[in-house]
């Protein structure tokens, strides 16, 4: 067997296992360009092998057929997730906004990078596994600590930390998911600002300051802070960095995770994943 043929067996045995684990729920399997969608979930994977595109027919219980394209043979990955703000190179008005926001009185730290270690998860090399992903986060129906056992009763669960880190930053190793500036005119509210658009894997993710998604780490929130920067009047880049990849958010956490959070839960929402 030539290494074609184990490729694409390798392919066709990945296929059968996404169609078993969305069987019911499969809408449209799109793919080879860095994403495949199955309903409104989506494979987050930023490697894998190529070979040759195939078209399918699943049965599907809402449907007569559903077509499904290939490629994608997609396995667990090894990559950098986190961010560090000591290698970091601020762009320009980003360090004088910040000393604004902290005269103001907000802020972690004396200056800039200060706040950001704070904030964000630090640098490392993990290893990622591949899920289907919901393309929009849900707001939570019940408490935060009950949302497994919501899931799980749709043959779903909660991301991890990595996981979503992953899935929002889609490779990309700057401050926000599409590079490392922000309008330093506005604070991200409205229809218009790089948030709007889809990431890399066409997740619509940390695109709303006033989400909040939750994830398996109780000590972090991701994707926005439930408005508290912009309706605070904390400063532009104090206003977008909610939306940063790495925010964990962890002051926000405490609160969402504590006494005066459970009246709130469906203000936090959470993005479920189906494992494969």
């Amino acid at each position: 067997m030539t290494t074609c043929d184990l490729q694409h067996a390798a392919a066709t045995d990945r296929l059968h296992q996404v169609e078993q684990a969305a069987r019911g729920r499969i809408v449209e399997v799109v793919g080879p360009a860095g994403r495949v969608e199955v309903g409104d979930l989506v494979v987050t994977r930023n490697t894998g092998l190529a070979v040759t595109p195939t078209t399918r027919h699943v049965p599907d219980p809402t449907r007569a057929t559903t077509t499904v394209e290939a490629p994608f043979v997609e396995r667990g990955i090894h990559t950098r997730l986190g961010f560090d703000p000591q290698t970091w190179q601020p762009a320009p008005g980003q360090e004088a906004d910040y000393a604004a926001s902290l005269t103001a009185g907000f802020g972690h730290g004396d200056d800039l990078r200060a706040h950001l270690a704070h904030l964000l998860s630090p640098r490392r090399t993990v290893t990622v596994p591949t899920v289907l992903m919901a393309v929009t986060d849900e707001s939570l129906t019940e408490l935060p600590g009950d949302m497994p056992a919501v899931l799980a009763g749709r043959g779903l669960r909660m991301p991890t930390p990595d996981e979503w880190e992953h899935a929002c930053g889609a490779g990309a190793d700057t401050l926000f998911r599409w590079g490392g500036e922000c309008p330093l005119d506005r604070i991200p509210y409205g229809p218009d600002g790089p948030h709007e658009q889809r990431n890399a894997f066409g997740l619509r993710i940390a695109y709303d300051t006033y989400r909040a998604e939750l994830s398996t780490d109780t000590t972090a929130v991701h994707g926005g802070d439930g408005g508290e920067s912009v309706c605070g009047g904390y400063g532009h880049l104090l206003a977008w960095l909610p939306l940063a990849t790495a925010n964990r958010n962890p002051n926000m956490a405490e609160f969402v995770y504590g006494p005066e959070g459970e009246d709130l839960c469906e203000d936090f929402s959470t993005r479920p994943v189906l494992t494969l």
